[in-house]
């Protein structure tokens, strides 16, 4: 199936609600196929992201970026995350792995692992993220011999893995960022997903951003957004769902808009569906949410958002994702290194593709090698991260 230790578990479904499950995501995967957001990255002769790729952007608040990475840069995103999960803690709060020896993410400061009880949950109902999670979705019963907790979220993921540095370097994926949030773009932050087969929790519906909804300035990418690179695919079972347009206008009212529904299933929701390869890129104003993994195959995705600078300079973080500070000019061209490091690493691992030109840091792109010393540069490098 995977190259990845996963754990194994039973067939489980939704009980009394299993019938209206399957109708529900048989009835989202026909409309979502039917939008015209999805296809290949494709450049005008200048270099530019193809127009009729941002319009739809625009106006769904997501697109799918058909068979973006080829089975070799999958196969090291495989190889890095297979060694991860070998290294793993054993469970919350430990600091060894299961072979005696200290964790992959032992000693380090930044925000680390996230980790869920088998089909819950955690934050929906709560005041989690500025209680932008504000409605419960439903836990299916966990199944019999089921672990305490999965690991589901690997954050500050370009410290751990060189293969996901190199795909933060990816020329036309930086590309993209650059059509959408202009040339002097910023970083947001990155991580893995992993929803376990038949265990992975959900994530309750929710928009991103908490800064900029009462500004004057709010438009529909004051939030920036997140590429969801896949490794194995996703689906209507295990995947994002998106609710196409609501990145527009006001923040959305979800606990009415799940009440009325009468379930966690908002009728005008749509899922991603995703071959192995494809990079989904959507906008953090989008509300979105994912059910718990009833099924049998797992998703990895690999999260990197991008900002615009105007929406992030001189603004204080809320705490989510950093320690609370001021995104200052300084505090910004420090972050956007990692773009540097990224682009260098990826030019050393395949030397004849066109590297990606950032043009904020350019003159400064030869300081910036991937070389060991680099390595321990970006240690805790997520201390950093910009969330707004």
């Amino acid at each position: 199936m995977t190259a990845l230790a996963l754990y194994e578990a039973p067939p489980v479904d939704y009980g009394a609600a299993e019938a209206e499950m399957m109708r529900y995501r048989e009835a989202g995967t026909k409309r979502a196929l039917a939008f015209d957001n999805r296809g290949p990255l494709r450049f005008g002769p200048d270099g530019a992201l193809e127009p009729a790729i941002l319009e739809s952007y625009w106006r769904h608040g997501f697109y799918v970026f058909e068979q973006v990475l080829d089975p070799e840069e999958l196969a090291d995103i495989e190889h890095d995350l297979a060694d991860l999960l070998d290294r793993a803690p054993t469970s919350p709060g430990a600091e060894t792995d299961k072979h005696g020896q200290p964790a992959f993410d032992h000693g380090r400061k930044g925000r680390g692992l996230g980790w869920v009880k088998p089909l819950s949950d955690p934050v929906g109902g709560t005041d989690y993220a500025h209680g932008r999670h504000p409605a419960k979705m439903l836990e299916p019963e966990a199944p019999d011999g089921a672990p305490s907790h999965v690991l589901q979220l690997i954050h500050g993921s370009l410290q751990y893995s060189e293969a996901c540095l190199r795909l933060y370097g990816h020329p036309g994926l930086l590309k993209v960022a650059e059509a959408v949030n202009g040339s002097d773009f910023t970083p947001f932050n990155e991580a893995v997903w992993i929803k376990h087969p038949r265990l992975g929790g959900s994530v309750a519906w929710h928009q991103d951003g908490w800064t900029h909804w009462d500004s004057p300035e709010l438009d529909e990418g004051s939030h920036g957004f997140n590429f969801m690179a896949q490794l194995y695919g996703c689906d209507a079972v295990n995947g994002l769902w998106v609710v196409p347009g609501s990145h527009r206008g006001a923040r959305a009212d979800i606990k009415a808009m799940v009440a009325a529904a009468g379930s966690d299933r908002l009728p005008e929701a749509v899922p991603l569906i995703c071959a192995p390869g494809d990079v989904a890129i959507v906008n953090r104003q989008a509300l979105h949410g994912s059910f718990a993994n009833t099924g049998s195959k797992p998703r990895v995705t690999l999260n990197m958002g991008f900002h615009r600078r105007r929406f992030v300079l001189d603004v204080k973080t809320g705490g989510v994702h950093n320690p609370v500070s001021v995104y200052d000019a300084d505090y910004i061209r420090r972050r956007a290194r990692l773009i540097l490091y990224a682009i260098d690493a990826r030019r050393q691992r395949w030397p004849d593709e066109e590297p990606y030109r950032y043009e904020p840091l350019a003159d400064e792109a030869g300081n910036y090698r991937w070389t060991p010393a680099a390595k321990e540069d970006i240690r805790d490098y997520n201390l950093e991260d910009i969330g707004i």
